[in-house]
This record gives C-alpha cells, sequence and structure tokens, in this order.
C-alpha cells in the first residue's frame, strides 16, 4: 500500500515536472524583438490608496517611457495620508499626468475595481495599461508590451514584474504563487484551448485593447471580485479573445509586501478567492499538495531513525524529494529568488497552507480586509 501510495505521488511530480520544463519554453521575454508598424495611443491607468511612499517613483518612470503616445492617468481612492498631495505635484511638472479624486465607494463593490473602473472612464487611448503603485518601469516597457501585443495579435498583454522579496516573510510566501504558476499553467495548452481556467494574468501589467476590454464588461463585470486580474484574465478567454503572459522581469519590478502582516493580509485576501470561494476544492488542492510534498519526507526521517520502511518505498519517496525539490529550484532560478530557498520549501509550504487555511475563515466570517477597508462578504461554495 506505501509503495503504490509514493508511486503515486511520484508520477504526479513528473506530471508537473514535465509542465514546468514545458513553460520554460513558452514564457517568453517581453523585451523580445519584435516588429509593429502600428503603436496606438496608451492610457496608463494607476489607482492609488495610501500611496505616499511609493506613487511618485512609480509615477516616474512611467511617464520616462520612449513611447510617442500615452498619458499617465492617476486616481486617489480615498487616502489618508498624503498621496494626493504627491499627485498634486507631479501633475504640475507634466501634462500627460491627469490626477483625479476618486468618488465614495459604492455599495456592492470592491474598492480596487471600483477605482479601476473610473480610471478607464477617464481614458482616452486605444489601449489601457493597468498597473500597481507600487511598480517601477523600464523606460522601453511600453514600447514591448504594444510590440508584443501587436505581433500576438492579443486582446490582452500580462507580464511577471521582478518581484523583489526582502524580508523572510517574504521570501518564504511570494515565490510560492510562482511556484504555482510554473508547474501548474502549462502555458502550451493555455494559449491552444478556451478554457478560461487556463489563464493566468499579473495585475501588476495588464494592457488590454480598449474594445476587449469594454467587450467583456471590464472591472465592471467583476466588481465583487479580490482578484481582478484573474477575474479579468478569464473572462477575456470566455469571452473567445485572445491573452498572452510574457516575462517581464527585466522591465518591471514590484515588491508587493514588507512584512508578514501585509504578507498575510494580502494572500489572506486572494488565496480563496482565486478557487472561486469553492470550499471543498480549495481544500482538496491544498491537502493534496501537502501529501505530496511531506509524505516522502516524512518517509525518509522515519526510516532515518530507524523504523521499518520498504526499500522500494524509500527510492520512491527519495525520488520524490528530487524531484520537488529540482521543481523548486526551477522556479527559484527561472524569476530570480534566491537559490537557497530551495531547501525551505517545507517551511514555504506550512506558512502558505496556514495562509490558505485563514483566507477560508475570514471569508466565512466576512472579516477579510485590505488596505483599510473590510471586504464584501462573499458567497462561499461547497
Amino acid at each position: 500500500m506505501l509503495v503504490q501510495h509514493q508511486s503515486g505521488l511520484l508520477v504526479f511530480l513528473i506530471v508537473i515536472l514535465v509542465i514546468a520544463l514545458s513553460n520554460l519554453r513558452y514564457l517568453k521575454p517581453l523585451s523580445d524583438e519584435r516588429k509593429s508598424r502600428v503603436f496606438p495611443r496608451v492610457s496608463i491607468l494607476l489607482p492609488a490608496r495610501n500611496e505616499e511612499f511609493n506613487i511618485e517613483s512609480c509615477v516616474r518612470s512611467l511617464v520616462a517611457q520612449n513611447y510617442h503616445d500615452f498619458q499617465v492617468v492617476v486616481l486617489d481612492d480615498e487616502s489618508s495620508d498624503s498621496t494626493w498631495q504627491v499627485m498634486v505635484n507631479l501633475a504640475s511638472e507634466d501634462d500627460r499626468i491627469h490626477i483625479m479624486k476618486g468618488k465614495p465607494l459604492p455599495e456592492g463593490w470592491i474598492g480596487k475595481n471600483w477605482a479601476c473602473h473610473q480610471l478607464s472612464q477617464a481614458a482616452d487611448g486605444e489601449l489601457l495599461l493597468f498597473t500597481d503603485a507600487d511598480t517601477r518601469h523600464h523606460p522601453a516597457i511600453l514600447h514591448d508590451a504594444v510590440s508584443a501585443m501587436m505581433a500576438d495579435e492579443a486582446d490582452l498583454v500580462t507580464a511577471i514584474p521582478n518581484e523583489e522579496v526582502i524580508s523572510w516573510a517574504e521570501r518564504l510566501t511570494i515565490p510560492v504563487i510562482f511556484f504555482c504558476m510554473m508547474c501548474f499553467m502549462p502555458l502550451g495548452l493555455a494559449y491552444r484551448l478556451k478554457a478560461p481556467i487556463l489563464s493566468a494574468t499579473i495585475g501588476q501589467f495588464m494592457m488590454f485593447r480598449k474594445t476587449a476590454y469594454e467587450k467583456i464588461g471590464g472591472h465592471a463585470a467583476i466588481k465583487q471580485n479580490a482578484v481582478d486580474d484573474i477575474a479579468l484574465g478569464r473572462n477575456i478567454k470566455s469571452h473567445g479573445l485572445r491573452w498572452h503572459l510574457y516575462d517581464g522581469r527585466d522591465r518591471i519590478k514590484c515588491r508587493m509586501y514588507k512584512d508578514f502582516r501585509q504578507v498575510y493580509e494580502g494572500l489572506s485576501k486572494n488565496l480563496f478567492a482565486v478557487f472561486n470561494y469553492k470550499l471543498i476544492i480549495t481544500l482538496f488542492i491544498w491537502i493534496w499538495l501537502s501529501v505530496v510534498f511531506f509524505s516522502p519526507l516524512i518517509v525518509l526521517a522515519l526510516w532515518f531513525t530507524d523504523v521499518h520502511i520498504p526499500l522500494l518505498s524509500i527510492i520512491l519517496s527519495a525520488t520524490s524529494v528530487a524531484i520537488a525539490s529540482v521543481l523548486w529550484g526551477i522556479t527559484y532560478w527561472r524569476f530570480g529568488f534566491p537559490l537557497y530557498l530551495t531547501f525551505l520549501y517545507p517551511v514555504s509550504m506550512i506558512l502558505i497552507f496556514k495562509i490558505v487555511m485563514s483566507s477560508i475563515i475570514l471569508t466565512l466570517t466576512g472579516r477579510t480586509t485590505w488596505k483599510g477597508r473590510t471586504l464584501i462578504r462573499q458567497e462561499v461554495h461547497w
């Protein structure tokens, strides 16, 4: 029975190893040389809530673009710090910067979705680029993204940023997001199949054709969804439109969180929402992943303590641990995280599992918060 169990785990790990290796091929750099004769006007849309320490460097990186026709529209989403004053100073320096005071949050909306909806209504570009205030952009990112969109005939272009992980809370949690993307999102199939579940959209960089954004209903269609980027990507595919994911690490930098409190609040907001608040599916997936990555380690630990374990089971477990280490190593290497974190993947799994459970509990009790707001209580599906 133990041998059969370990064999099953090994087969699963081999399958996701194949997916990860294939993604090394399909995940192309945003900065690849691409030819385009068409460079439409772009509206760069930036929601900001209590971002006094981030907003200036972000906006300055955006207005430094070597692109001929764009505007930067920044919305202050009821900030309680000096974000608005910083925005006023920036707008006085460059007439391409347009600033807005966000309207009060209506009932039935999540704050960021409401802010982005207002931004989209103020945009006059043919292309809409949504980004976040904690990002920094290379001067060529707009040119590269538009070139990629035109070359690949995409309706949505999204890019993975260079995620800066400085604190231990960041190092042990943020890479798990990219591990899941690398191992469970087969890009080769995702680009060919229409299934909305096969999409991965990064909120720090989402460029839409305005016609496509309007066709899917924009942020108004997902006004209560806590993971707006994933929801918009799925809507693009469900409407038969084209989506493409790029590696933008040499074009965009981001530091999402700075300490465990921010990590906990941000991930607990998102991790249950990613699975559309489906309780059984969420629990099954994370319990199964815990079994996959901890069961072989437990078998080897028991063997080292002189518990009798069949030789074949030991070999299978050791092979599983080796493949798991390769999978985590590929993720850390591909996305620029410290390679020594490979040896700490069990710690990362424990932390993420804890946050997933917290995400479920906070949703069930209606206590999920983000940036000082309590989010709409979501309906949980069994």
